[in-house]
Parts: C-alpha cells; sequence; structure tokens
C-alpha cells in the first residue's frame, strides 16, 4: 500500500514584530523586547499614518488587529509602541529559517514570507515520530534564530495549515483524519482556507455555520448557493481532502506579465487605465515576490477583429513598484492606441535583474520610495489574509470592469475562483 503523506505547516508567530524584535535585540541586548509590550509595526505613529502589519500578544488583548490603520489602533491601545517596517530585515530572517527547514527535508514550499511546507513523508524516520521532529525544529527556531513557530501535522498541505493556526504561540498541534471531527468540525465556518465573507454569508444563510455543518451539507444545496467549482473545493476541505503536493517555488522568471480577457469590448480611455491598474497589481508584487525588478514594460492589446497590438517602453531605472509600471503602461497605451474597441488588455515586463545587481538611482524620490514600502506592505497583508484584503478605493464601485487585482483566489499550490470573485472573464 502507498504510505500516506506526512505533511507540516511551520508558521512564525507574529512574523514582523517577532523579528522586529530579534534584529533590535541583536544590536543591542539591553534594548526592550518588543514582544513583551502593546506594540506593533508598521506606519508612523506620530503621523498616525499606515496601517498595522504585525502585532504583539499584549496588543492583540487591547484589540488591535493586523490590517487595521495605526490611528484606530491608537484609540484602542493608547500606549501602543508602533516602530517601521524593515522589509529586508524580514526576508533575510524568512532565508534563515527556510535554510534551517532544509535539515530536515530537501522537499520544501516556502508559501509566503513566514511559511513554509515541509513534507517530511520520506525522511521523517531520520529523527523519531512527527511530534518530536516537530518540537525539535521548534526548539532549534527559538534557540538559534530567537524567534519561535507553530508546527502544524497532517497528511496533507490543508490540514497541516489548519492545526498550525490552533493554539499560539511556540506550539505542536497535529490534525490526523481521525481528528477531524473532534479538532476541525466545531470550528466556525470562517476558519475553513478559502473562505471569505462573501461565501460565509451565503453559507451562514442556509443554515451552515460550523466547518462540520459544511462537511456534511447536501451537494446539491452547496452547488445552487456556491457554484459547482468552488462548492466541490470547499466541501472538500471541509471534510480534510486535499491533494496539493508540496512543490518547491519556480526559478526566476526571464518575464513577467499578466492580461485579461475583457466581458466586454472597451474603447474608452479611463476604462482601459482601470484595467491596466488591476494587471499592474499582479505584476508587481510577483516581482516583489520574487525579489527582482523589471527594466521594460509592454502594453498588449487585441481588438474586436482578434488583430493584435503592442508597445513597449524601457524604464529610467529597475522597479518592482505597481506604481512605476502602472505609470508607464498609461503613457504606453496613450501613445499607440487609437481607441478602436478592444477586448484584451495584457501587461508585460522584461529584463529582469535582481535586486543585488542594481544601482541606486539619482532620481529616486522619498516619495517613490514610500509608494514602495506601501505596497510592500499590501503585499504582506493580503499574502496573509487574501488578495481582498486590501483594495484601492476605485475598484470598489459596483460597475468596475476588471476586480482590484487581476487573479484568482489564493489556493494551496494552484488557483481556484469563489463566490467572492467577480465575474470578469480573468484569464493568465
Amino acid at each position: 500500500m502507498e504510505r500516506e503523506r506526512l505533511i507540516f505547516h511551520i508558521d512564525v508567530n507574529s512574523a514582523f514584530l517577532s523579528w522586529e524584535s530579534v534584529d533590535r535585540l541583536k544590536k543591542d541586548p539591553s534594548a526592550l523586547d518588543l514582544r513583551t509590550i502593546p506594540s506593533a509595526v508598521g506606519g508612523d505613529a506620530s503621523k498616525r499614518h499606515g496601517i498595522v502589519l504585525a502585532k504583539s500578544t499584549p496588543a492583540k488583548a487591547f484589540g488591535v488587529t493586523t490590517g487595521e490603520p495605526i490611528a484606530k489602533a491608537l484609540q484602542k491601545c493608547p500606549g501602543l509602541t508602533v516602530v517601521p517596517s524593515h522589509f529586508e530585515i524580514y526576508a533575510a530572517y524568512s532565508r534563515k529559517l527556510i535554510h534551517l527547514l532544509e535539515d530536515y527535508t530537501p522537499d520544501i514550499e516556502k508559501f509566503s514570507i513566514d511559511e513554509a511546507f515541509l513534507d517530511m513523508t520520506e525522511t521523517i524516520h531520520l529523527f523519531g515520530t512527527p511530534v518530536e521532529t516537530a518540537d525539535a525544529i521548534r526548539r532549534r527556531v527559538r534557540d538559534e534564530l530567537g524567534f519561535t513557530v507553530n508546527v502544524g501535522i497532517a497528511p496533507n498541505k490543508l490540514l497541516a495549515k489548519m492545526a498550525s493556526d490552533f493554539q499560539k504561540p511556540d506550539r505542536t498541534h497535529t490534525l490526523f483524519r481521525e481528528e477531524i471531527p473532534a479538532k476541525m468540525w466545531p470550528l466556525p465556518i470562517r476558519e475553513l482556507f478559502l473562505v471569505g465573507s462573501s461565501a460565509q454569508a451565503r453559507m451562514e444563510a442556509i443554515g451552515l455555520h460550523t466547518i462540520g455543518d459544511l462537511a456534511r451539507c447536501d451537494p446539491d444545496i452547496l452547488r445552487s448557493q456556491l457554484g459547482e467549482k468552488y462548492s466541490r473545493t470547499i466541501r472538500g476541505y471541509a471534510n480534510g481532502i486535499d491533494s496539493d503536493p508540496v512543490e518547491p517555488r519556480a526559478s526566476v522568471n526571464k518575464g513577467y506579465g499578466n492580461r485579461v480577457t475583457l466581458s466586454r469590448d472597451v474603447s474608452d480611455m479611463e476604462e482601459a487605465r482601470q484595467v491596466l491598474l488591476s494587471l499592474s497589481e499582479t505584476v508587481g508584487a510577483r516581482l516583489r515576490a520574487d525579489q527582482v525588478l523589471c527594466s521594460q514594460v509592454c502594453v498588449e492589446l487585441k481588438d474586436w477583429r482578434f488583430r493584435s497590438f503592442s508597445h513597449q517602453g524601457l524604464l529610467q531605472f529597475p522597479t518592482d513598484s505597481t506604481s512605476v509600471i502602472y505609470e508607464e503602461a498609461c503613457r504606453l497605451l496613450k501613445e499607440f492606441w487609437d481607441g478602436t474597441p478592444v477586448r484584451l488588455i495584457g501587461i508585460r515586463t522584461g529584463k529582469i535583474s535582481g535586486h543585488e545587481f542594481v544601482q541606486m538611482s539619482l532620481f529616486e524620490t522619498e516619495q517613490d520610495r514610500k509608494r514602495l514600502k506601501m505596497e510592500q506592505a499590501v503585499d504582506a497583508i493580503r499574502s496573509r489574509f487574501g488578495t481582498d484584503s486590501v483594495k484601492r478605493a476605485s475598484f470598489l464601485k459596483k460597475d468596475a470592469l476588471v476586480d482590484h487585482a487581476a487573479s484568482k483566489h489564493k489556493h494551496l499550490g494552484k488557483e481556484t475562483g469563489s463566490p467572492d470573485d467577480k465575474n470578469s472573464g480573468i484569464r493568465h
């Protein structure tokens, strides 16, 4: 018989705040540990600007939540210590964590900056029982790197991720198939991976309030409310079904791009610019995720007769900024589009390079740097809480032609639609 898989999910506890604390203590051992006081990473407390990227356990006790405005967090907790984010530091600690985890298996998937899946199926016999091995990993991370992690142990990625979200911090939890009824089914339905606010509302409207309710729901009833594909996926998740493999991230691409086939032909410049902004959101996020820069932007169009056109330009300096890519795309569109109705719009970036090979631009302003930090902060929140957790105001209109980020919902290794997606005809 085929051996059942054994998957670990490693989740850093309050990652940005933990890494900020560790770095400060490393530089000054007498410094106050931010993890022991009401504190948060993100924004500027003096100007009450920005959003909370991470908060300490004492801050959580005051009701401070990740993703809320700094001003609101300070209302809840006037004594909150707010420190700015340093993404280069967090990326360095993330790499150190992955390097440590490589001692246990070569099959690692970095799911986000502070999460990773390990396929321990073929190597667990080298280290002991699953719980003993997970506890050893936690001790090593705490002793060698200075921060703590939760470890979820399960037969697939979904259940491992659910397990690591149980009681925190610095804990090991299991969620094997026989444990699903007792440990997972009593949980509120919103705690199931891939359940957004829209899907939650629809399910609660038909009496589904727990993950167990969803697991036992008649598939036909669920299909009528949520659609064929999403209902099948989400009901499978509720029953602990997930076959996604643990896969390492693909190597850096030669180019990054995205395009959308529109639900209707577009001839208006402002509508076309809105589509370009949506595409720029995803392209910029992918560049930042792979820690690479582009020096070339190309806009692609396909008109109502299926004729293709494109126009490209070189940037003054390499970038991974959504705003810079969008502004260049708009400039190119204005130069070569005559308003002929189009049904496909795309953006491609080229001349990809790593950060370490790029000289700082003399023309980059403080505003540019602040704008990029904002985009990195948004990436972090979307990575943690889903693509729809942060939206630009211009995409809140009911008649928006495309959604705010031209991509599907994040899945455990692939992409799938959900009721929270708009019917925008998006293609990759």
